[in-house]
């Protein structure tokens, strides 16, 4: 490593200190625009230093989860692992755990780090990665992303300039990645062969329905998780390809969690899931993939994911003067609809919180609400309070699908609206909070007040 990029890297930690000590945030982006701003080749330079390798983990949902499932799995694999656990996945925030982590790197060192899918082609430029895990991609925050083809056509370059010794692990079950990768990559397809997990039929807001091949309408066996399923196009003879890691039994058992049996290469693996819902069982196939890729055996990495956590705002369950809490991160239709999928896994009544926000991080346009399908949770909804800014939009769309008004309260203001939906919650009941991106770091900040979680940089 050159004297100016450890030079750049050690202005830049002191750049993260002082913002966390001024109260401006985490410091997980602001050490990495310095870093950039001092030395535009220093992410190379860090990256070249993990003698362990790179991995970057990309989708538009799940990818914090699965990046710290591989994290853990590579963790008890006795390496030390530089990784960006607040979520930070711009360029920036990939820079600031470089730098971050500058000191400690060297031969035992690697990187797994979540990319935003937009930025995944200039972070691949810059860390040159041993490892690439796509895992999804789902309409969300089309002002800012545009269309879905967009975001792929730009991975598919990026694979085509990658070192043609990256490992890719693909999640082949959605038909918008598996043509991605060129003939002769060194692929891994991941995906879900238990045909009791599937859905009836695509959800009426799947995104990618038709063949990228010819254009003609795919046909579905089983559908997963929006257009993720076991596909084929019945035109030109494209299907999915066969998983090598493969969810032979998702194994559900509602928001417990689960207990999946994966085939892989070296063999059948059983997982023991504290991350309910079938999205979970699919991030776990990914993470999975990712690490046996990166030189972990199966059966380690295995019971390494077993025992990871959620990340925060994924699934996390915390205690809040006696009462529980579940916060569901529910930033686009595909995520949304999956975590109400998971709610209905359990029986009895349910207590939610709905948060909504439109800012940039959630992406101005909230029309996506109308593609979530509420209807089937609602009968067993005892009391839903709807809050954030676009508080009023959530209120229409519930009493459009059928929600009385007795069990239905707009409180715009989501603290307050926390705090009247904690109160109002049965003992022995749980409080399942489904915000936006922005929402739920505004409710997870009153609980950190509170003393019921930890701040989300310090998340790994």
């Amino acid at each position: 490593m050159s004297a100016r990029a450890r030079a750049s890297a050690a202005i830049a930690r002191s750049a993260g200190r002082a913002s966390r000590l001024l109260g401006r945030g985490g410091g997980t982006a602001v050490p990495g625009r310095v870093l950039l701003g001092l030395d535009p080749g220093a992410m190379e330079a860090l990256a070249a230093n993990l003698g362990g390798g790179t991995l970057l983990v990309s989708a538009t949902n799940g990818k914090t989860t699965t990046t710290r499932l591989v994290a853990g799995a590579l963790r008890a694999d006795g390496r030390h692992v530089v990784t960006n656990a607040a979520g930070a996945n711009l360029l920036s925030g990939v820079a600031t755990a470089l730098a971050e982590a500058a000191p400690r790197s060297g031969s035992a060192a690697c990187g797994a780090f979540e990319v935003d899918e937009a930025a995944l082609p200039g972070v691949a430029r810059a860390v040159r990665p041993t490892a690439v895990l796509l895992m999804n991609l789902f309409r969300d925050q089309l002002d800012r992303h545009g269309e879905l083809e967009s975001i792929a056509a730009r991975w598919a370059q990026m694979l085509t300039d990658l070192d043609p010794r990256t490992r890719l692990v693909v999640c082949g079950d959605d038909p918008l990645l598996a043509a991605l990768p060129g003939d002769g990559a060194d692929v891994l397809w991941f995906g879900i062969a238990d045909p009791s997990a599937g859905a009836p039929g695509l959800a009426h807001a799947s995104d990618s329905t038709t063949c990228r091949r010819c254009g003609s309408p795919l046909l579905y066996a089983h559908a997963w998780i929006g257009h993720v399923g076991d596909w084929t196009c019945a035109a030109c003879g494209l299907k999915r390809p066969q998983p090598d890691i493969a969810v032979v039994h998702a194994g559900l058992e509602g928001a417990a969690g689960s207990r999946p049996v994966i085939r892989t290469p070296q063999g059948e693996v059983q997982l023991h899931l504290g991350l309910p819902g079938l999205h979970n069982v699919l991030n776990a196939a990914g993470a999975l993939g990712a690490a046996i890729a990166m030189g972990v055996p199966a059966a380690d990495a295995a019971a390494a994911i077993s025992g990871v956590r959620a990340a925060f705002g994924r699934s996390e369950r915390m205690r809040v003067d006696g009462r529980d809490l579940v916060l569901l991160l529910a930033k686009n239709p595909a995520g949304a609809n999956e975590n109400v999928r998971t709610l209905m896994l359990d029986e009895g009544d349910h207590d939610l919180l709905v948060a909504l926000n439109d800012r940039i991080a959630d992406g101005r346009d909230v029309s996506w609400i109308w593609d979530i399908d509420w209807e089937p949770v609602l009968p067993r909804v005892r009391r839903l309070t709807a809050t954030g800014e676009r508080a009023h939009d959530l209120a229409l769309r519930f009493r459009y699908a059928g929600l009385p008004d007795d069990r239905l309260h707009v409180i715009p203001d989501p603290v307050r609206a926390l705090d009247d939906a904690l109160a109002a919650l049965p003992q022995g009941a749980t409080l399942d909070v489904l915000p936006t991106y922005t929402a739920m770091h505004e409710i997870r900040a009153h609980l950190v007040a509170r003393g019921a979680a930890g701040e989300f940089w310090d998340a790994g």
